[in-house]
């Protein structure tokens, strides 16, 4: 087996395709759209790559591609994190423990070459997008989330990555009977009352605003999470072209106190991979009619993210966030999937489980000292 460097159109192409082959037998995983497979590595159409330096690497048994690893330098993340940690990502190989080392092994030695001190990774050049799955592979991965073979963990820790943190992802499934605590639903009120917050839906006629908004609020609140780096003004107006297509503005919430100032937010968004499985990354020539009326009857959503200015941390806003998002989907009996929260979120992870939900899966960040 041997190592080559994606330098072509071919080569990325190989690169990109790799998974529909390699995953061909899962009944778990879905395939992503080409289309936005493409998109990610396109410095063009993906703006995360503004500030990233990369590489991709191709591995091939004779004239066979059977794995591939990305290797980048996210400045943004460097500078925020105030430490040399390069990235590694889209990692992908098949049952061979020596050609997945050989993967690893190159992407450790780029990243070296660049000057860094750790690899860390699976990371991903989709913002947010983390992790290993090493609990709850046994079902379909939710919209931006990971899905692998478990025997990746063998091949990152026979490497020698070792454990930077644990994701947790929970469930709240309306039509098995989930319901919304009923003494939270007293504590949310006297939380709006005594601190004077009102939570509205987005406006879709200014979703750029709002977006932008939303942006502002999780650089603020979230800048202490671990592995947090703050997004662009570039990546937040893709992130508005993007969900505008696929949003329920019932889903994305903004909290803002007595004065109308913008304190929290909550984005839900439906999980357009139920609607993908089966179409094999292709909208054509039928996808597009399954997204275009399929949308609104889409009754799985994930959590993607919710925060809370720090000056109104502890104060229940994000128990109120929950119920609000509770309350505009019970009537669809939806099933939630709150993915992620970090293992040492003690508060976040503490908050849902008093509020009836359940664990579902675990992802694993990897990190190892290079240099």
């Amino acid at each position: 087996m041997i190592i080559q460097m994606v330098q072509s159109r071919k080569d990325l192409k190989d690169f990109i395709n790799l998974p529909y082959r390699l995953y061909k037998e899962d009944p778990n995983w879905v395939a992503p759209l080409r289309s936005e497979q493409w998109a990610q590595f396109d410095p063009q159409k993906n703006p995360m790559l503004d500030h990233c330096e990369k590489t991709l690497f191709l591995l091939k048994s004779g004239r066979r591609v059977v794995g591939r690893c990305a290797a980048f330098v996210d400045h943004q993340a460097v500078e925020h994190w105030g430490e040399s940690i390069g990235l590694f990502g889209s990692f992908e190989c098949i049952e061979n423990i020596n050609g997945a080392h050989l993967l690893l092994n190159v992407a450790r030695d780029w990243l070296v070459r660049k000057g860094m001190k750790g690899m860390r990774g699976p990371w991903s050049f989709a913002s947010q997008e983390w992790g290993l799955e090493i609990e709850g592979g046994d079902r379909p991965p939710v919209i931006l989330a990971p899905h692998n073979p478990p025997y990746y963990a063998d091949f990152f820790e026979t490497f020698g990555l070792h454990k930077a943190i644990d994701l947790m992802a929970y469930e709240a499934d309306m039509a098995q009977g989930y319901q919304f605590p009923e003494r939270y639903l007293t504590l949310t009120d006297v939380v709006q009352s005594r601190y004077g917050v009102t939570v509205r839906s987005v406006n879709m006629d200014d979703i750029e605003s709002e977006v932008m908004t939303i942006v502002e609020i999780s650089n603020k609140s979230l800048a202490d999470n671990w592995g947090y780096y703050p997004v662009t003004p570039e990546e937040a107006r893709a992130m508005a072209r993007d969900l505008k297509a696929i949003v329920n503005p019932d889903a994305l919430l903004i909290a803002e106190n007595e004065m109308g100032e913008p304190i929290g937010f909550a984005l839900s968004l439906p999980d357009v991979n139920t609607l993908l499985k089966g179409l094999n990354g292709y909208l054509l020539p039928v996808g597009w009619l399954k997204l275009l009326f399929g949308l609104k009857k889409i009754r799985q959503y994930r959590m993607w993210g919710l925060g809370v200015v720090p000056e109104y941390q502890g104060k229940a806003i994000d128990t109120l966030l929950y119920k609000a998002t509770y309350e505009a989907l019970k009537d669809f009996n939806v099933s939630m999937e709150i993915n992620y929260v970090l293992e040492d979120n003690h508060r976040m992870n503490n908050a849902l489980l008093k509020l009836g939900v359940t664990p579902i899966r675990r992802y694993r960040v990897y990190e190892m000292v290079i240099a």
